[in-house]
């Protein structure tokens, strides 16, 4: 099933974080594959997106690994995009 128009919009308000280098992250991220994101990449980045923007900078700029199986793909997608 695809992501509809109102998740979109959910996930980019919910992608707006305090930190500038998240937001420019994940905006661009979802510049390249909202339209793409499936049910599953949909809530590894809902689940991604609950931790904290230090926490979250410091997997998103590769800090740190990411030790979650489920989280890895997305956050190695955003780090790409």
């Amino acid at each position: 099933m695809a992501v509809t128009e109102a998740d979109l919009r959910r996930l980019r308000w919910r992608c707006r974080r305090g930190l500038l280098e998240n937001d420019l992250l994940l905006e661009r991220f979802l510049v390249r594959h909202a339209a793409t994101l499936d049910e599953g990449r949909l809530a590894a980045l809902n689940a991604l997106l609950e931790r904290g923007d230090n926490e979250l900078w410091d997997l998103l700029s590769g800090r740190v690994e990411c030790d979650d199986a489920r989280l890895a793909p997305v956050v190695a997608m955003i780090r790409d995009a």
